[in-house]
């Protein structure tokens, strides 16, 4: 493990994951991986996958997720202050962003374990630079509710701030979601991006309108992540 704090005396790592491509990750947070005395995970047979990529095995590894992170977090932070160095990793991306990590790091301050938090892959930022968006001020939504009025108010916010807004949404509601946009602003400008790092990634630019004519006619699947601005 480099020289950092949690080398000498235990600690928590926060390791960002490949958001696609499995080659997408630091040299540094692989040498944490490698170092780590356990792995958390939030669905340990998809890390197992990204791990094996990297030729790093035998590793204890613990599950760590929405539904038990309450529990699991302040055990983890317990073994990290006994000595242990314990590497967490989402199933993509930057953990705790649409993702659990949140409490555990709240355990971690609350303990006064040591904390690092390493830099990496996020869709969030990976798709508002391709986006060609304003992205000097810009808000994150997270998941958009499967609820349409809340859709709609969430999406108007958005709109209203000046800002350019990103939020994460399904294949399955990406027709419905445009068909709102386009009915509070038909002038906004939009991008859909989507499979971001992977083979068939896709960036879909235009008005509501011109947007939901592709989406239409063309049978798609995959992550999405959809931004705005006032047209």
């Amino acid at each position: 493990m480099s020289e950092n704090k949690t080398e000498k005396s235990g600690g928590i790592v926060l390791v960002p994951t490949p958001i696609g491509n499995l080659g997408d990750i630091t040299l540094r947070a692989l040498e944490v991986l490698r170092n780590a005395d356990r792995i958390a995970c939030e669905d340990t047979r998809r890390s197992g996958v990204l791990l094996a990529h990297h030729g790093i095995t035998g590793k204890s590894l613990v599950s760590l997720h929405e539904h038990n992170e309450l529990r699991k977090a302040p055990e983890l932070v317990t073994a990290a202050k006994a000595g242990e160095v314990i590497a967490f990793i989402s199933d993509a991306g930057m953990p705790g962003i649409s993702d659990p990590g949140y409490r555990l790091v709240q355990s971690c301050i609350e303990m006064e374990v040591p904390l690092e938090v390493l830099p990496g892959p996020s869709a969030v930022l990976t798709a508002l630079i391709g986006s060609g968006l304003p992205c000097h001020a810009f808000r994150f939504g997270g998941f958009l509710s499967v609820k349409s009025g809340k859709r709609r108010t969430a999406m108007s916010t958005a709109l209203e701030s000046g800002e350019t807004g990103i939020f994460f949404e399904s294949p399955h509601r990406i027709l419905s979601t445009l068909e709102i946009l386009q009915d509070i602003d038909p002038n906004a400008k939009v991008c859909v991006a989507r499979e971001l790092t992977k083979k068939f990634e896709t960036y879909h630019r235009g008005t509501p309108a011109e947007i939901l004519e592709w989406f239409k006619t063309h049978s798609v699947k995959g992550e999405m992540v959809i931004l705005m601005n006032k047209g």
